[in-house]
C-alpha cells in the first residue's frame, strides 16, 4: 500500500470518527434539550402548585378573617340588644317600685299589705318569739295590725299566739329620696328574725319586687322581646 492509499484510508477513518462524534453530540444535545424541557416543565408545575397553595392559603385566611369579623359584629350587636333589654327591664322594675310607694300612701291598703307580710313571715319562720323591724314611719301601721296578724298566724299554723317584739332601736331605712339617691332605702314592709338572729325573713316590698322579678324574668323577657327577636 502506497502513501496515497494510506492517506485516503486515514481520511476515511477521520471522517467516520467525526461523523460518529457529530451524531453522538447531536444525541447528547437532543437528550439534554429533552431533560431541560422536562425539568423546566416540572419547575413550572411546581411553581404553579406553590402559587395555587399560597392563593388558597390567603383565600382561607381572608375567609376566616371575614367569619371572625362577622362573629365579632354579631356578638357586639347581641350584647347591645341584651343591654337595651336590661335597661327596659330595670325601668319596669323601677316603675313597679314607684307603684309600691303609691300603695304605702294609702293607709288602709298599706296596713292590709303589712298584715299579710307579717303573717307570711311568721309562717316561714315558725318561731314562737321573733323580732320585727320596720321603717320608723311605719311603726304605727305595724302596731295597728300586729294583734290581727298574730291571730291569723296562730289559726293557720294551729299554734299559740307568737311573741313579736318591735325593734325600737334599729329601723329599716326610709324610702329613697332625691337628696340621697344612692344611699340605703326601703319602700316599706317588714323584716322578721328569730330571737337569736340566725333566721331572717326579709319581707320588705323591695325584696318582694326583687323575688317576683327573678321568678317572672323569663316570662317578662318572652312577652317583651320574643316577637322582636323572631322578626
Amino acid at each position: 500500500m502506497n502513501d496515497a492509499d494510506v492517506g485516503k484510508q486515514i481520511q476515511q477513518m477521520v471522517r467516520f470518527i467525526l461523523q460518529e462524534a457529530e451524531e453522538k453530540a447531536s444525541e447528547i444535545s437532543v437528550a439534554a434539550e429533552e431533560e431541560f424541557n422536562i425539568e423546566k416543565l416540572q419547575l413550572v408545575e411546581s411553581e404553579k402548585r406553590r402559587i395555587r397553595q399560597d392563593y388558597e392559603r390567603k383565600e382561607k385566611q381572608v375567609d376566616v378573617g371575614r367569619k371572625i369579623e362577622y362573629s365579632t359584629q354579631l356578638n357586639a350587636a347581641r350584647i347591645k340588644v341584651l343591654q337595651a333589654q336590661d335597661v327596659i327591664v330595670v325601668e319596669m322594675k323601677e316603675e313597679a317600685g314607684k307603684g309600691l310607694l303609691r300603695v304605702t300612701k294609702d293607709a288602709t291598703a298599706y296596713r292590709k299589705v303589712l298584715k299579710g307580710l307579717i303573717v307570711q313571715s311568721l309562717l316561714r319562720l315558725r318561731e314562737s318569739s321573733v323580732v320585727l323591724r320596720c321603717r320608723e314611719a311605719d311603726r304605727a301601721h305595724v302596731e295597728s295590725v300586729l294583734e290581727a296578724a298574730k291571730k291569723e298566724y296562730a289559726e293557720k299554723a294551729k299554734v299559740n299566739l307568737p311573741k313579736i317584739l318591735i325593734d325600737g332601736k334599729v329601723y329599716l331605712p326610709p324610702q329613697k329620696n332625691t337628696r340621697d339617691a344612692h344611699g340605703p332605702s326601703c319602700s316599706g314592709g317588714v323584716v322578721i328574725a328569730s330571737q337569736d338572729g340566725k333566721i331572717i325573713c326579709d319581707n320588705t316590698l323591695d325584696a318582694r319586687v326583687e323575688v317576683s322579678f327573678k321568678q317572672k324574668l323569663p316570662e317578662i323577657r318572652k312577652k317583651l322581646f320574643s316577637q322582636k327577636v323572631s322578626q
